[in-house]
Protein backbone atom coordinates (compact mmCIF):
# COMPACT_ATOMS: atom_id res chain seq x y z
CA UNK A 1 0.00 0.00 0.00
CA UNK A 2 2.81 2.44 -0.28
CA UNK A 3 2.96 2.86 -3.26
CA UNK A 4 -0.07 4.72 -3.50
CA UNK A 5 1.50 7.41 -0.94
CA UNK A 6 3.34 9.00 -4.24
CA UNK A 7 0.12 9.01 -6.45
CA UNK A 8 -2.43 11.56 -6.90
CA UNK A 9 -4.83 9.43 -5.92
CA UNK A 10 -4.27 9.31 -2.16
CA UNK A 11 -5.55 13.10 -2.45
CA UNK A 12 -8.83 12.13 -4.30
CA UNK A 13 -8.97 9.66 -1.75
CA UNK A 14 -8.68 12.06 1.15
CA UNK A 15 -11.69 14.11 -0.85
CA UNK A 16 -13.97 10.85 -0.02
CA UNK A 17 -12.78 10.12 3.68
CA UNK A 18 -13.51 14.31 4.17
CA UNK A 19 -17.22 14.14 2.27
CA UNK A 20 -17.66 11.63 4.69
CA UNK A 21 -16.52 13.20 7.83
CA UNK A 22 -18.49 16.00 6.79
CA UNK A 23 -22.01 14.14 6.43
CA UNK A 24 -20.98 12.60 10.40
CA UNK A 25 -20.94 16.54 11.64
CA UNK A 26 -24.17 17.15 9.52
CA UNK A 27 -25.70 14.51 11.55
CA UNK A 28 -24.73 15.72 14.70
CA UNK A 29 -26.56 18.62 14.60
CA UNK A 30 -29.10 19.12 11.71
CA UNK A 31 -31.71 17.09 14.48
CA UNK A 32 -31.65 19.96 16.96
CA UNK A 33 -33.83 22.35 14.44
CA UNK A 34 -36.88 19.32 13.58
CA UNK A 35 -37.41 19.17 17.11
CA UNK A 36 -40.48 20.93 16.78
CA UNK A 37 -41.91 19.31 13.66
CA UNK A 38 -41.22 15.81 14.86
CA UNK A 39 -42.75 16.15 18.21
CA UNK A 40 -46.38 17.03 16.42
CA UNK A 41 -45.78 14.55 13.27
CA UNK A 42 -44.56 11.50 15.31
CA UNK A 43 -46.22 12.57 18.70
CA UNK A 44 -43.04 11.99 20.01
CA UNK A 45 -42.84 13.10 24.09
CA UNK A 46 -40.05 15.63 25.76
CA UNK A 47 -38.34 12.07 26.86
CA UNK A 48 -38.28 10.63 23.24
CA UNK A 49 -37.15 14.08 21.64
CA UNK A 50 -34.50 14.10 24.13
CA UNK A 51 -33.37 10.02 22.57
CA UNK A 52 -33.00 11.36 18.84
CA UNK A 53 -30.35 13.16 19.88
CA UNK A 54 -29.15 11.03 22.99
CA UNK A 55 -29.38 7.27 20.48
CA UNK A 56 -26.90 9.10 18.21
CA UNK A 57 -24.22 10.15 20.81
CA UNK A 58 -24.70 7.04 23.01
CA UNK A 59 -23.94 4.50 20.06
CA UNK A 60 -20.85 6.63 18.68
CA UNK A 61 -19.01 7.02 22.17
CA UNK A 62 -19.58 3.40 23.46
CA UNK A 63 -18.76 1.80 19.28
CA UNK A 64 -15.50 4.20 18.84
CA UNK A 65 -12.92 1.85 20.75
CA UNK A 66 -14.14 -1.72 19.81
CA UNK A 67 -14.11 0.04 15.79
CA UNK A 68 -10.32 0.73 15.89
CA UNK A 69 -10.08 -2.62 16.76
CA UNK A 70 -12.17 -3.88 13.76
CA UNK A 71 -10.34 -1.40 11.26
CA UNK A 72 -6.87 -2.98 12.47
CA UNK A 73 -8.22 -6.28 12.01
CA UNK A 74 -9.84 -6.73 9.40
CA UNK A 75 -8.93 -3.50 7.25
CA UNK A 76 -9.92 -0.12 6.93
CA UNK A 77 -11.17 -0.62 3.63
CA UNK A 78 -13.53 -3.39 4.44
CA UNK A 79 -14.58 -1.38 7.77
CA UNK A 80 -15.13 1.89 6.01
CA UNK A 81 -17.20 0.03 3.45
CA UNK A 82 -19.38 -1.71 5.66
CA UNK A 83 -19.83 1.70 7.85
CA UNK A 84 -20.87 3.21 4.87
CA UNK A 85 -23.76 0.68 3.48
CA UNK A 86 -24.90 0.89 7.19
CA UNK A 87 -24.85 4.99 7.67
CA UNK A 88 -27.22 4.51 4.20
CA UNK A 89 -29.31 2.17 5.36
CA UNK A 90 -29.75 4.20 8.63
CA UNK A 91 -30.20 7.19 6.95
CA UNK A 92 -33.17 5.38 4.75
CA UNK A 93 -35.02 3.98 8.18
CA UNK A 94 -35.10 7.23 9.79
CA UNK A 95 -36.44 9.18 6.87
CA UNK A 96 -39.29 6.44 6.69
CA UNK A 97 -40.03 6.59 10.68
CA UNK A 98 -43.23 6.65 11.06
CA UNK A 99 -43.56 6.44 14.89
CA UNK A 100 -40.57 7.44 17.43
CA UNK A 101 -39.43 4.23 18.38
CA UNK A 102 -38.80 3.41 14.96
CA UNK A 103 -36.64 7.32 14.50
CA UNK A 104 -34.62 6.17 17.83
CA UNK A 105 -33.58 2.63 16.40
CA UNK A 106 -32.74 4.52 13.36
CA UNK A 107 -30.25 7.01 15.36
CA UNK A 108 -28.73 4.49 16.81
CA UNK A 109 -27.48 2.71 13.95
CA UNK A 110 -26.73 5.91 12.42
CA UNK A 111 -24.45 6.13 15.77
CA UNK A 112 -22.82 2.84 15.01
CA UNK A 113 -22.12 3.56 11.20
CA UNK A 114 -20.50 6.53 12.08
CA UNK A 115 -18.41 4.55 14.79
CA UNK A 116 -17.05 2.65 12.39
CA UNK A 117 -16.46 5.11 10.16
CA UNK A 118 -14.14 7.61 11.87
CA UNK A 119 -11.30 5.97 13.53
CA UNK A 120 -10.96 3.98 10.19
CA UNK A 121 -11.48 6.90 8.04
CA UNK A 122 -8.72 8.46 10.20
CA UNK A 123 -6.08 5.55 10.29
CA UNK A 124 -5.92 6.06 6.64
CA UNK A 125 -4.01 9.38 6.66
CA UNK A 126 -0.44 7.85 8.18
CA UNK A 127 -1.00 5.14 5.29
CA UNK A 128 -1.39 7.30 2.45
CA UNK A 129 0.48 10.65 3.31
CA UNK A 130 4.29 10.87 3.93
CA UNK A 131 5.25 12.22 6.99
CA UNK A 132 5.91 15.95 5.13
CA UNK A 133 2.19 15.48 3.69
CA UNK A 134 0.62 14.29 7.02
CA UNK A 135 0.18 17.44 8.38
CA UNK A 136 -1.82 19.25 5.42
CA UNK A 137 -4.23 15.98 5.42
CA UNK A 138 -5.08 16.21 8.72
CA UNK A 139 -5.76 19.66 8.54
CA UNK A 140 -8.12 19.07 5.22
CA UNK A 141 -9.66 16.01 7.38
CA UNK A 142 -10.13 17.67 10.70
CA UNK A 143 -11.19 20.79 8.97
CA UNK A 144 -14.09 18.79 7.33
CA UNK A 145 -15.42 17.24 10.64
CA UNK A 146 -15.26 20.45 12.47
CA UNK A 147 -17.19 22.03 9.17
CA UNK A 148 -20.05 19.48 9.69
CA UNK A 149 -21.41 20.82 12.79
CA UNK A 150 -21.53 24.52 12.20
CA UNK A 151 -23.38 23.74 8.61
CA UNK A 152 -25.86 21.45 10.07
CA UNK A 153 -28.19 24.42 11.48
CA UNK A 154 -28.16 26.13 7.63
CA UNK A 155 -28.50 23.12 5.74
CA UNK A 156 -30.89 21.73 8.24
CA UNK A 157 -32.77 25.44 8.55
CA UNK A 158 -33.20 25.53 4.48
CA UNK A 159 -34.35 21.71 4.03
CA UNK A 160 -37.02 21.99 6.77
CA UNK A 161 -38.51 25.27 4.89
CA UNK A 162 -38.05 23.93 1.73
CA UNK A 163 -39.47 19.93 2.32
CA UNK A 164 -40.58 17.53 4.90
CA UNK A 165 -38.46 16.25 8.15
CA UNK A 166 -37.49 13.50 6.10
CA UNK A 167 -34.92 15.55 3.89
CA UNK A 168 -32.55 15.94 6.91
CA UNK A 169 -32.18 12.37 6.27
CA UNK A 170 -32.18 11.80 2.69
CA UNK A 171 -29.69 14.11 2.28
CA UNK A 172 -26.99 11.71 3.67
CA UNK A 173 -27.54 9.54 0.24
CA UNK A 174 -26.31 11.13 -2.61
CA UNK A 175 -22.64 11.26 -0.43
CA UNK A 176 -22.91 7.95 1.09
CA UNK A 177 -23.65 6.58 -2.52
CA UNK A 178 -20.27 8.94 -3.77
CA UNK A 179 -18.28 8.13 -1.12
CA UNK A 180 -19.68 3.81 -1.59
CA UNK A 181 -18.24 4.03 -4.90
CA UNK A 182 -14.87 6.12 -4.61
CA UNK A 183 -13.66 3.93 -1.33
CA UNK A 184 -14.12 0.91 -3.37
CA UNK A 185 -12.61 2.09 -6.72
CA UNK A 186 -9.57 4.18 -5.42
CA UNK A 187 -8.36 2.88 -1.92
CA UNK A 188 -6.61 -0.18 -2.44
CA UNK A 189 -7.35 -3.36 -0.20
CA UNK A 190 -5.42 -3.02 3.29
CA UNK A 191 -4.94 -6.15 5.26
CA UNK A 192 -5.47 -6.52 8.81
CA UNK A 193 -3.60 -8.28 11.56
CA UNK A 194 -4.11 -11.15 13.14
CA UNK A 195 -2.65 -10.33 15.58
CA UNK A 196 -5.20 -8.39 17.09
CA UNK A 197 -7.36 -10.48 18.86
CA UNK A 198 -10.70 -9.78 20.72
CA UNK A 199 -10.54 -8.58 23.76
CA UNK A 200 -14.39 -9.00 24.70
CA UNK A 201 -14.51 -7.88 28.05
CA UNK A 202 -12.28 -4.96 27.29
CA UNK A 203 -15.28 -4.04 24.74
CA UNK A 204 -17.90 -4.40 27.19
CA UNK A 205 -15.99 -2.20 30.13
CA UNK A 206 -14.66 0.70 27.29
CA UNK A 207 -18.63 0.71 25.73
CA UNK A 208 -20.78 0.71 29.05
CA UNK A 209 -18.60 2.67 30.44
CA UNK A 210 -18.09 5.83 27.73
CA UNK A 211 -22.08 4.97 27.15
CA UNK A 212 -22.76 5.54 31.29
CA UNK A 213 -20.30 8.62 31.13
CA UNK A 214 -22.19 10.39 27.94
CA UNK A 215 -25.61 9.44 29.33
CA UNK A 216 -24.66 11.05 32.52
CA UNK A 217 -23.40 13.98 31.33
CA UNK A 218 -25.75 14.67 29.25
CA UNK A 219 -28.36 14.44 31.34
CA UNK A 220 -27.17 16.88 33.73
CA UNK A 221 -27.33 19.64 31.61
CA UNK A 222 -30.86 19.11 32.16
CA UNK A 223 -31.33 17.63 35.44
CA UNK A 224 -28.35 19.25 37.55
CA UNK A 225 -25.53 17.69 38.89
CA UNK A 226 -28.12 17.01 41.93
CA UNK A 227 -30.22 14.35 40.22
CA UNK A 228 -29.62 10.81 41.51
CA UNK A 229 -29.34 9.14 38.51
CA UNK A 230 -27.05 11.45 37.25
CA UNK A 231 -25.05 10.57 39.98
CA UNK A 232 -25.33 7.35 39.94
CA UNK A 233 -24.32 7.03 35.57
CA UNK A 234 -21.62 9.35 36.17
CA UNK A 235 -20.60 6.93 39.33
CA UNK A 236 -20.76 3.84 37.55
CA UNK A 237 -18.78 4.96 34.52
CA UNK A 238 -15.96 5.41 36.79
CA UNK A 239 -16.21 2.07 37.77
CA UNK A 240 -16.82 0.77 34.46
CA UNK A 241 -13.80 2.69 33.28
CA UNK A 242 -11.52 2.22 36.17
CA UNK A 243 -12.06 -2.08 35.77
CA UNK A 244 -11.54 -1.53 31.40
CA UNK A 245 -7.97 0.08 32.78
CA UNK A 246 -7.25 -2.46 34.86
CA UNK A 247 -8.32 -5.32 32.36
CA UNK A 248 -5.88 -3.40 29.89
CA UNK A 249 -2.96 -3.79 32.33
CA UNK A 250 -3.71 -7.14 32.77
CA UNK A 251 -5.18 -8.77 29.43
CA UNK A 252 -3.20 -10.73 26.96
CA UNK A 253 -4.42 -8.71 24.22
CA UNK A 254 -5.54 -5.71 25.24
CA UNK A 255 -8.22 -3.32 23.29
CA UNK A 256 -5.73 -0.98 23.77
CA UNK A 257 -2.21 -0.79 24.46
CA UNK A 258 -1.19 1.37 27.41
CA UNK A 259 1.96 1.44 26.19
CA UNK A 260 0.38 4.34 23.63
CA UNK A 261 0.33 6.79 26.46
CA UNK A 262 3.97 6.28 27.41
CA UNK A 263 4.98 8.01 23.85
CA UNK A 264 4.28 11.44 24.77
CA UNK A 265 3.54 12.98 21.68
CA UNK A 266 0.69 10.44 21.78
CA UNK A 267 -1.02 10.83 24.88
CA UNK A 268 -0.32 14.79 24.45
CA UNK A 269 -1.38 15.12 21.30
CA UNK A 270 -4.68 13.30 22.12
CA UNK A 271 -5.07 15.16 25.23
CA UNK A 272 -4.59 18.57 24.04
CA UNK A 273 -6.93 17.40 21.08
CA UNK A 274 -9.93 16.69 23.39
CA UNK A 275 -9.12 20.21 25.35
CA UNK A 276 -9.69 22.25 22.33
CA UNK A 277 -13.21 19.84 21.39
CA UNK A 278 -14.51 21.07 25.21
CA UNK A 279 -13.43 24.95 24.75
CA UNK A 280 -14.69 24.79 21.23
CA UNK A 281 -18.37 23.36 22.16
CA UNK A 282 -18.89 26.22 25.09
CA UNK A 283 -18.85 28.57 21.68
CA UNK A 284 -21.01 25.86 19.68
CA UNK A 285 -23.67 25.81 22.78
CA UNK A 286 -23.80 29.19 24.00
CA UNK A 287 -24.04 31.12 20.88
CA UNK A 288 -26.72 29.59 19.22
CA UNK A 289 -29.18 30.36 22.24
CA UNK A 290 -27.55 34.17 22.50
CA UNK A 291 -28.66 34.32 18.77
CA UNK A 292 -31.99 33.09 19.03
CA UNK A 293 -32.91 33.94 22.52
CA UNK A 294 -31.44 37.69 22.99
CA UNK A 295 -31.35 38.59 19.19
CA UNK A 296 -34.75 37.09 18.55
CA UNK A 297 -33.47 35.74 14.81
CA UNK A 298 -34.55 32.31 13.26
CA UNK A 299 -32.52 28.98 13.57
CA UNK A 300 -31.24 29.47 9.12
CA UNK A 301 -29.92 32.67 10.55
CA UNK A 302 -28.41 31.66 13.61
CA UNK A 303 -26.79 29.09 11.43
CA UNK A 304 -25.27 31.85 9.39
CA UNK A 305 -24.00 33.94 12.26
CA UNK A 306 -21.94 30.93 13.23
CA UNK A 307 -20.22 31.35 9.86
CA UNK A 308 -17.42 33.43 11.13
CA UNK A 309 -16.51 30.17 13.23
CA UNK A 310 -15.91 28.76 10.21
CA UNK A 311 -14.18 30.70 8.15
CA UNK A 312 -11.54 31.31 10.91
CA UNK A 313 -11.59 27.92 11.15
CA UNK A 314 -10.10 27.58 7.32
CA UNK A 315 -7.74 30.55 7.71
CA UNK A 316 -5.86 29.51 10.83
CA UNK A 317 -5.62 25.57 8.76
CA UNK A 318 -4.58 27.04 6.20
CA UNK A 319 -1.79 29.73 7.95
CA UNK A 320 -1.05 27.11 10.62
CA UNK A 321 -0.03 24.81 7.81
CA UNK A 322 2.45 27.30 5.96
CA UNK A 323 4.10 28.24 9.15
CA UNK A 324 4.31 24.71 10.58
CA UNK A 325 7.99 23.67 9.08
CA UNK A 326 9.21 26.74 10.41
CA UNK A 327 7.93 27.06 13.88
CA UNK A 328 7.54 23.36 14.64
CA UNK A 329 4.10 21.98 15.95
CA UNK A 330 4.66 22.37 19.73
CA UNK A 331 4.37 26.71 19.03
CA UNK A 332 1.64 26.08 16.29
CA UNK A 333 -0.55 24.20 18.63
CA UNK A 334 1.01 26.73 21.65
CA UNK A 335 -0.70 29.97 19.08
CA UNK A 336 -4.09 28.25 18.45
CA UNK A 337 -4.47 28.06 22.20
CA UNK A 338 -3.50 31.74 22.92
CA UNK A 339 -5.49 32.75 19.84
CA UNK A 340 -8.72 30.45 21.43
CA UNK A 341 -8.20 32.30 24.72
CA UNK A 342 -8.45 35.85 23.57
CA UNK A 343 -11.38 35.39 21.15
CA UNK A 344 -13.30 33.45 24.29
CA UNK A 345 -11.85 36.23 26.78
CA UNK A 346 -13.37 38.83 24.37
CA UNK A 347 -16.69 36.68 23.77
CA UNK A 348 -17.18 36.93 28.06
CA UNK A 349 -17.40 40.80 27.32
CA UNK A 350 -20.33 41.11 25.09
CA UNK A 351 -23.60 42.14 26.41
CA UNK A 352 -27.13 42.19 25.82
CA UNK A 353 -26.53 45.46 23.48
CA UNK A 354 -23.46 44.29 22.00
CA UNK A 355 -23.45 44.00 18.11
CA UNK A 356 -22.71 41.54 15.66
CA UNK A 357 -19.78 42.71 14.11
CA UNK A 358 -17.83 42.60 17.74
CA UNK A 359 -19.12 39.01 17.87
CA UNK A 360 -17.88 38.12 14.88
CA UNK A 361 -14.57 38.94 15.21
CA UNK A 362 -14.38 37.44 18.15
CA UNK A 363 -15.90 34.03 16.78
CA UNK A 364 -13.70 34.12 14.42
CA UNK A 365 -10.73 34.64 16.52
CA UNK A 366 -11.66 31.97 18.05
CA UNK A 367 -11.96 29.81 15.08
CA UNK A 368 -8.49 30.52 13.53
CA UNK A 369 -7.06 29.56 16.96
CA UNK A 370 -9.13 26.13 16.76
CA UNK A 371 -7.44 26.21 13.41
CA UNK A 372 -4.23 26.36 14.91
CA UNK A 373 -4.60 24.07 17.57
CA UNK A 374 -6.56 20.88 16.87
CA UNK A 375 -5.06 19.96 13.23
CA UNK A 376 -1.70 20.00 14.58
CA UNK A 377 -2.72 17.72 17.55
CA UNK A 378 -4.49 15.40 15.81
CA UNK A 379 -1.47 15.18 13.98
CA UNK A 380 1.18 15.01 16.73
CA UNK A 381 -1.28 11.63 18.35
CA UNK A 382 -1.48 10.17 14.56
CA UNK A 383 2.47 10.91 14.13
CA UNK A 384 3.35 8.82 16.94
CA UNK A 385 1.23 5.75 16.16
CA UNK A 386 3.10 2.55 15.26
CA UNK A 387 1.12 1.54 11.57
CA UNK A 388 -0.65 -1.78 13.23
CA UNK A 389 -2.19 0.23 15.90
CA UNK A 390 -3.37 3.08 13.51
CA UNK A 391 -6.77 2.19 13.93
CA UNK A 392 -7.58 1.47 17.63
CA UNK A 393 -5.35 4.70 18.18
CA UNK A 394 -7.34 6.84 15.92
CA UNK A 395 -10.22 5.39 17.65
CA UNK A 396 -8.90 6.28 20.88
CA UNK A 397 -8.28 9.76 20.16
CA UNK A 398 -11.40 10.40 18.58
CA UNK A 399 -13.11 8.52 21.86
CA UNK A 400 -11.12 11.05 24.06
CA UNK A 401 -12.45 13.97 21.46
CA UNK A 402 -16.55 12.72 22.09
CA UNK A 403 -15.80 12.90 25.64
CA UNK A 404 -14.36 16.12 25.80
CA UNK A 405 -17.15 17.24 23.75
CA UNK A 406 -20.14 16.10 26.22
CA UNK A 407 -18.25 17.12 28.83
CA UNK A 408 -17.78 20.23 27.85
CA UNK A 409 -21.14 20.64 26.75
CA UNK A 410 -22.20 19.36 30.11
CA UNK A 411 -19.97 21.59 32.74
CA UNK A 412 -19.92 24.59 30.45
CA UNK A 413 -23.46 24.74 30.11
CA UNK A 414 -24.10 24.21 34.30
CA UNK A 415 -21.96 26.91 34.57
CA UNK A 416 -24.08 29.15 32.38
CA UNK A 417 -27.29 27.83 34.11
CA UNK A 418 -26.09 28.32 37.43
CA UNK A 419 -25.57 32.02 36.71
CA UNK A 420 -28.71 32.44 34.87
CA UNK A 421 -30.73 31.32 37.86
CA UNK A 422 -28.41 33.37 40.03
CA UNK A 423 -29.35 36.48 38.33
CA UNK A 424 -33.18 36.01 37.38
CA UNK A 425 -35.36 38.06 39.21
CA UNK A 426 -37.90 36.11 40.24
CA UNK A 427 -39.81 38.73 42.95
CA UNK A 428 -43.19 39.40 42.39
CA UNK A 429 -43.59 36.35 40.20
CA UNK A 430 -46.06 33.11 41.36
CA UNK A 431 -43.60 30.41 42.27
CA UNK A 432 -45.04 28.76 39.11
CA UNK A 433 -43.83 31.44 36.88
CA UNK A 434 -40.53 31.63 38.29
CA UNK A 435 -39.98 27.89 38.01
CA UNK A 436 -41.37 27.89 34.36
CA UNK A 437 -38.50 31.01 34.10
CA UNK A 438 -35.70 29.24 35.86
CA UNK A 439 -35.59 26.15 33.11
CA UNK A 440 -34.18 27.64 30.12
CA UNK A 441 -33.44 31.26 28.73
CA UNK A 442 -36.32 30.49 26.04
CA UNK A 443 -39.09 29.84 28.99
CA UNK A 444 -38.19 32.94 30.96
CA UNK A 445 -38.69 34.68 27.75
CA UNK A 446 -41.94 32.98 27.29
CA UNK A 447 -43.02 34.21 30.50
CA UNK A 448 -42.04 37.82 30.44
CA UNK A 449 -44.10 38.13 27.17
CA UNK A 450 -46.79 36.71 28.55
CA UNK A 451 -46.82 38.76 31.88
CA UNK A 452 -46.28 41.66 29.00
CA UNK A 453 -43.30 43.11 30.91
CA UNK A 454 -40.56 44.75 29.08
CA UNK A 455 -38.58 45.43 32.37
CA UNK A 456 -38.58 41.65 33.18
CA UNK A 457 -38.01 40.43 29.32
CA UNK A 458 -34.68 42.78 29.68
CA UNK A 459 -33.98 41.30 33.11
CA UNK A 460 -34.09 37.65 31.68
CA UNK A 461 -31.79 38.58 28.82
CA UNK A 462 -29.42 40.30 30.92
CA UNK A 463 -29.72 37.13 33.49
CA UNK A 464 -29.05 34.74 30.00
CA UNK A 465 -25.81 37.42 28.95
CA UNK A 466 -24.46 37.15 32.32
CA UNK A 467 -24.54 32.89 31.91
CA UNK A 468 -22.71 32.89 28.83
CA UNK A 469 -20.25 35.28 29.98
CA UNK A 470 -19.26 33.04 33.03
CA UNK A 471 -19.28 30.33 30.36
CA UNK A 472 -16.81 32.09 27.80
CA UNK A 473 -14.38 32.99 30.65
CA UNK A 474 -14.69 29.07 31.57
CA UNK A 475 -14.09 27.96 28.23
CA UNK A 476 -11.54 30.88 27.94
CA UNK A 477 -9.65 29.38 31.11
CA UNK A 478 -9.81 26.03 29.44
CA UNK A 479 -8.09 27.21 26.53
CA UNK A 480 -5.10 28.65 28.78
CA UNK A 481 -5.29 25.47 30.37
CA UNK A 482 -4.33 23.90 26.84
CA UNK A 483 -1.37 26.07 26.86
CA UNK A 484 0.08 25.75 29.70
CA UNK A 485 0.24 21.98 29.30
CA UNK A 486 1.88 22.34 25.76
CA UNK A 487 4.58 24.51 26.47
CA UNK A 488 5.31 22.20 29.65
CA UNK A 489 4.60 18.58 28.03
CA UNK A 490 4.38 18.38 24.68
CA UNK A 491 8.00 17.76 23.01
CA UNK A 492 8.51 18.95 18.93
CA UNK A 493 8.66 16.09 16.22
CA UNK A 494 12.68 17.07 16.11
CA UNK A 495 13.13 16.39 19.66
CA UNK A 496 10.55 13.49 19.59
CA UNK A 497 12.94 12.01 16.61
CA UNK A 498 15.86 12.47 18.63
CA UNK A 499 15.02 10.95 21.83
CA UNK A 500 13.73 7.92 19.82
CA UNK A 501 17.03 7.36 18.27
CA UNK A 502 19.13 7.83 21.20
CA UNK A 503 16.77 5.17 23.19
CA UNK A 504 17.68 3.04 20.11
CA UNK A 505 21.23 3.33 20.52
CA UNK A 506 20.47 2.93 24.36
CA UNK A 507 18.96 -0.10 23.53
CA UNK A 508 21.31 -1.90 20.68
Amino acid sequence: MNGIQSSSRRWWILGVLALSMLVIGLDMTVLNLAMPVLAEDLQATTSELQWFANAYNLVLAAALLPAGLLGDRFGSKKILLSALFLFGVASIACALAEDAGFLIAGRAVLGLGAALMMPASLSMLPVLFKEEERPKATRIWVTATALGMPLGPILGGWLLDEYTWGSIFWMNLPIVAISLIAVAILLPRSQGSNKNKADIPGILLSSAGLAALTYGVTRSGDEGWGDALTIAFVAASVLLLIAFVWRQRTAAHPLVPLALFRERRFAWGASLATLVNGAMFGVLFGLPLFFQAVNGVDSQTTGLRILPLIGGLIIGAQLSGKLLARLGDKVIIAIGFLLMAIGLGLGALTDVSTGFVYIACWVALGGVGIGFALPAAMDAALGALPAERNGIGSALTMAMRQVGGTLGVALLGAILNSAYRRELPVDGISAEAAETMRSNVASGIAVARQLNSADLLASVKGAFVSGMDAMLWASGSIAVLGLLLTIAFLTNKKQAKANSETKHQVNL
